[in-house]
């Protein structure tokens, strides 16, 4: 936390009344929050932030061979692996204020065991993928990407498929620290322990059934 921004304000004599207010807010904007959970269904791509339900539009073709061909590679090698679980877009992830589907994410085996088969709401993974668009890469790369760092999400990739550029992300002292941006090579994450993959084989169907066929038939 910045506490430097709220200097002025703890330095106020008007601070009981400005600590009245920001909670009046907050209780305001998590009445809209579980009002949006009963407004939203299974079909929604749909998110609750700083107090404002946003629903999303159907993505391209692009965006979304982008996201298969990445499922495709990182749920096969997971649960070969024993690692945890893969959620794809779908899931909706409960932060202190704000909720969030993203493209994709893992949470580690032992987290996994905790959940139960009837949870619909859940905390912050150890990983997470957002695709990014023209209409979600401000938020991809602000509210969220300030959000999961504050929520300890341990690795970060936005994935843009228009360039066909991977960026990685890994948490440091609370805050993202960019490792690596690349549309060619390899990326190797830290979080799901081996998982290494060709860059390429994002965005492309030919090398992404390469890749595949290496992590099924690895020992």
């Amino acid at each position: 936390m910045n506490t430097a921004i709220l200097q002025p304000i703890i330095n106020s004599p008007e601070l009981p009344k400005y600590i009245q207010k920001l909670t009046e807010i907050y209780q305001y904007e998590q009445k809209k929050r579980t009002a949006f959970y009963n407004l939203i269904t299974e079909d929604d791509k749909a998110e609750f932030i700083n107090g404002k339900a946003i629903f999303h539009s159907p993505v391209k073709k692009k965006h979304s061979d982008a996201l298969d061909f990445l499922q495709t590679l990182v749920s096969p090698y997971v649960r070969l692996n024993k690692l945890g679980r893969v959620y794809v877009e779908k899931l909706m992830i409960e932060l202190s204020r704000n909720s969030y589907e993203p493209d994709l994410c893992f949470f580690e085996q032992k987290r996994v065991k905790q959940f139960d088969e009837e949870q619909m709401l859940f905390p912050a993974p150890d990983f997470i993928v957002e695709i990014i668009s023209k209409s979600t890469e401000k938020n991809d790369r602000g509210i969220k990407f300030t959000d999961y760092a504050q929520h300890q999400v341990k690795e970060y990739w936005i994935i843009d498929p228009n360039k066909k550029t991977l960026e990685q992300y890994l948490l440091s002292h609370g805050i993202y620290e960019l490792n690596l941006k690349s549309h060619d090579g390899e990326v190797e994450s830290k979080v799901i322990k081996g998982f290494r993959i060709p860059i390429k084989s994002i965005f492309s169907e030919t090398e992404n059934l390469k890749t595949l066929q290496t992590i099924i038939t690895k020992p």
